[in-house]
């Protein structure tokens, strides 16, 4: 046998082996059982790759990203056997890994139902303690398409070889390459347990899987298409350790808690009626309060930075959006025409920005007005499919904190740090305060403009990014063909991340519009235009707002900021005194004359997790004093009602937690 001389790297170390032929990528991390897979020459593979001379190995820790997909992905392919041995007619369709889990879509008569997951699960750690081997094989189409014949979906895989897509979890089984089917190997006879279409890699064995658990089934169109059949979705999770796993759940369970949807029921801040259809969003009385608080205060920290407020109509005629370009790359997100003043096309809009534009050009613009900042709390209403609607977070009409700036080349470095700046510490103000930007490069397939404007615009954008002290993440290609952008990546109070503003350069709708500004020396200049949404949306920034404070809001944003509660029906007037003077200094003061006994009124206005309690008896009408009691249960007696409305007002000043 002759020597075969391999790389060993690990980060930046690296070390020369020589080896026998057939030596495998296991042999060179024995004992290592937290090794699963390796990457070689760059590509992922699994530890029975038989190694050749020159290859540079890297070992794939199970804790890894890559890892942490291959022990998911396995466990997919566990679970699809389990299905089968329990559902032998179950046709198989994809089953990919996912952030925190995975999943696999089966055809079957009737959907699963929990007793069914139970049954599977049980199956699968019966599998898991057998310790069956994945067993990589390559065969022609002919061969696999013999042995996966009673499998149509898997047939329809191997039809499309080199177009399988990642959108749509296909790029899991096909790829461009030669077809692989991984056999699940009795560990003890080697005779054939199971297969399955797939590129791979996989675990050594079934046992290399510690900690699981199914999580639910659902509907899901074969492949993403509402054309195809309706298939069902089991859905799990893995871990690398039994404690990984526990500490996953918990978080779903706090998750879950803390649902904005949950929330927004409970609190009676908005619903989605049926009448009015899936992703529109209406808001009850208290969760209007909230909002208005929201843009009220984004409004004037708008104004005090010199953004000047616009308005623009919901609706266009179609001309502006084939201008904008939005029709050639965003037409499938738009609702469709509606056909107005003999036949033209009119849209809802989707975005903001060609008024805005429009508002731009209305008249000649000089240097002189530069940076010119438009402001506007705009409506946009964008098509989604109704199966992928989520609350508040994603819906299909929504109010977007819209801004757009114009400004000289020369001004667009200083902009875009007294934007990004803004934009921080607008989102301090609302008690986010854990943040990562994450910078969008150029798609050098999908761009508008020359190379040197986008070297030049990214190089101003990450100095901008890295003067604010924050970790800054690169998006190669994650650009819009537009322009590249800096990305607010927020972490909530759960540790969830949510991506919250985007600065957005735009080289594109400035030329489109043939937007112009006179410059010092009498001749017309382009202007850079800069996209800004702060929250995103108005709607998506209160379902974190509510997720993130579990619905107990700060008091400045709280819907009631205090409720008084009469120990007797005689202390009632008292407190109506107090919370009229209270809402004479701007205070949402009410109180509860209801017929309830103290106690529970105090326990509903806990759920309805209201800051203050103000709780009144005679001493209390007889001193002139008002006792507070907090949200954590703790309470203070004998305060004056003047001193209790200041403390009111000053908290709600200084926009703090209590």
């Amino acid at each position: 046998m002759s020597d075969v001389r391999v790389i060993i790297q690990r980060d930046s170390e690296r070390e020369e082996h020589v080896v026998t032929t057939g030596t495998t990528a296991a042999e060179l991390f024995p004992g290592q059982r937290t090794v699963v897979a390796a990457r070689v020459d760059g590509e992922l593979r699994d530890l029975a790759y038989a190694l050749r001379d020159g290859e540079v190995v890297e070992p794939v820790e199970i804790s890894s990203e890559d890892g942490l997909n291959i022990l998911r992905h396995s466990t997919a392919h566990v679970m699809a056997q389990a299905v089968q041995e329990l559902h032998p007619e179950a046709k198989l369709g994809i089953g990919p890994p996912v952030k925190d889990g995975f999943y696999y879509d089966f055809d079957v008569e009737k959907p699963f139902t929990p007793e069914d997951l139970k049954a599977i699960e049980k199956k699968m750690q019966e599998i898991q303690k057998r310790g069956q081997r994945f067993s990589r094989r390559v065969v022609s189409d002919e061969e696999a398409r013999e042995e996966l014949a009673d499998e149509p979906y898997k047939l329809e895989l191997i039809g499309i070889k080199g177009s399988a897509s990642s959108d749509d979890g296909a790029d899991v089984e096909v790829g461009g390459g030669e077809l692989t089917i991984y056999d699940n190997l009795d560990a003890k006879t080697g005779e054939l347990c199971w297969k399955d279409l797939c590129r791979g890699p996989h675990l050594p064995t079934t046992r290399f899987i510690p900690a699981f658990k199914l999580m639910r089934n659902a509907a899901a169109y074969w492949r993403g298409s509402e054309k195809n059949p309706m298939l069902q979705r089991i859905y799990g999770t893995a871990w690398p350790t039994k404690d990984e796993l526990k500490a996953h759940l918990t978080f779903l369970e706090e998750a879950a808690k803390r649902d904005h949807r949950k929330l927004g029921n409970e609190l009676d801040l908005f619903s989605f009626p049926d009448e009015i259809g899936p992703g529109l969003a209406v808001f009850h009385p208290k969760g209007g309060v909230i909002r208005r608080a929201m843009e009220d205060y984004s409004r004037r920290r708008h104004e005090e930075e010199g953004y000047e407020f616009v308005y623009s109509p919901h609706a266009t005629k179609g001309k502006l959006f084939e201008k904008s370009g939005h029709l050639d790359w965003y037409a499938d997100g738009m609702y469709p025409p509606m056909q107005l003043d003999d036949g033209v096309d009119y849209y809802l809009k989707p975005m903001n920005c060609p008024m805005h534009n429009l508002i731009f050009d209305a008249r000649g613009r000089s240097y002189r007005e530069l940076p010119l900042r438009l402001f506007e709390f705009g409506t946009v209403y964008r098509y989604e499919k109704s199966g992928v609607v989520h609350g508040l977070t994603r819906s299909r009409g929504f109010t977007q904190d819209d801004a757009h700036i114009y400004c000289t080349r020369e001004q667009m470095a200083e902009e875009l740090d007294r934007t990004l700046t803004f934009v921080l510490n607008l989102l301090r103000d609302y008690g986010l305060t854990d943040f990562y930007l994450e910078l969008s490069t150029k798609d050098p397939e999908k761009f508008v403009g020359s190379d040197e404007a986008w070297e030049e615009a990214t190089e101003t954008l990450r100095q901008v990014a890295e003067k604010q002290g924050l970790p800054l993440v690169p998006d190669p290609g994650g650009a819009a063909f537009y322009g590249p952008k800096i990305s607010v990546q927020c972490k909530d109070a759960i540790g969830r991340t949510w991506q919250m503003s985007t600065v957005q350069l735009d080289f594109n709708l400035p030329e489109r519009f043939d937007l112009e500004y006179t410059g010092p020396d009498g001749t017309k200049q382009r202007p850079v235009m800069i996209h800004r949404a702060l929250f995103g949306s108005i709607e998506r920034f209160f379902a974190v707002l509510l997720e993130h404070y579990a619905g107990a809001f700060p008091v400045w944003l709280a819907p009631v900021q205090a409720v008084g509660i009469p120990i007797g029906d005689t202390h009632i007037p008292y407190l109506q005194e107090f919370a009229a003077e209270a809402r004479k200094k701007g205070l949402r003061v009410e109180v509860d004359a209801s017929s309830d006994r103290m106690q529970k009124k105090i326990r509903n206005h806990q759920k309805a997790k209201v800051p203050f309690m103000i709780i009144v008896g005679d001493d209390d009408m007889n001193a002139g004093t008002v006792s507070f009691r907090y949200r954590d249960g703790s309470q203070e007696n004998g305060i004056a009602r003047d001193e209790a409305i200041a403390k009111l007002v000053d908290v709600v000043e200084r926009r703090v937690q209590v």
